[in-house]
């Protein structure tokens, strides 16, 4: 897309806030386009919006490069990679979502909700306000949206347990529950592939090493009893979790 799309969308949303467009540098323009999503309510968009974001989105996917599961190896219907989880063109990826299943509105957070919403499109909140009409998710459930313009066709959304302390038993369940319900949801729909990031270990404060071996157990239980030819990608963006399941995995990660 070329200057003028993104100027025109980032017009679009500032007159839709009766606010004037401030001076901005090229550089400056994504990430304020990127902010004025974030923080937008699932509204109706402006007429002409969708188009422009679409194409502008679709060519940032483009640019950043797709990540094949055709390249990936797997072991036992498995495989670790390490990556940004939109670049993937999994089936289906999950979502490490809040309980609103609204996606993150603070301006740029770095947690994988803001980054999913923010690379597929406004429109995967817009679904998920009809899907939750102002309820909240208990944990351990999921819920199918579209991925718009991720290279993959849908989003799993999964709340994860909040650990306030030590894991408690019921964290071990929901958690284990995301797990599962992802699975059997994808086994369901026919799909052949599906990535999951490190559910529950960011902000939600489950410790990673418990995250991972609860996770990998989980998925070898599922795969094990299903032969659905369902493939499962974990999927792991910083070294020390790559660290963790490529211990649990006895497996090395793969990076594209």
């Amino acid at each position: 897309m070329n200057d003028t799309g993104l100027d025109a969308l980032i017009k679009m949303l500032c007159d839709e806030r009766g606010e004037q467009v401030p001076e901005l540098s090229e550089e400056e323009k994504p990430d304020f386009f990127r902010a004025l999503c974030n923080v937008r309510p699932p509204l109706p968009v402006p007429e002409g919006f969708l188009p422009l974001q679409d194409e502008y989105l679709s060519a940032r996917t483009r640019a950043r490069g797709v990540a094949k599961v055709s390249d990936l190896r797997f072991r036992e219907g498995a495989a670790l990679w390490q990556g940004d989880i939109t670049r993937l063109d999994a089936d289906a990826i999950v979502n490490a979502c809040n309980p609103a299943l609204l996606g993150c509105f603070q301006p740029l957070h770095n947690c994988i909700d803001n980054i999913i919403h923010s690379n597929a499109g406004v429109q995967v909140r817009l679904d998920c306000q009809a899907l939750m009409r102002g309820g909240e998710e208990p944990n351990g459930r999921v819920r199918v949206t579209g991925a718009y313009n991720l290279p993959s066709r849908f989003i799993f959304h999964t709340v994860g347990p909040r650990v306030l302390g030590g894991v408690t038993e019921r964290d071990r369940r929901d958690l284990e529950s995301c797990y599962r319900s992802c699975l059997d949801r994808a086994g369901e729909m026919g799909l052949t592939s599906l990535a999951f990031c490190c559910l529950s270990t960011g902000v939600y404060g489950y410790p990673k090493d418990q995250a991972c071996r609860l996770a990998v157990a989980a998925v070898r239980d599922w795969l094990s009893r299903h032969k659905s030819g369902l493939r499962v990608i974990f999927n792991v963006f910083t070294d020390e979790d790559r660290a963790l399941y490529e211990r649990e995995l006895g497996q090395p990660a793969q990076r594209t």
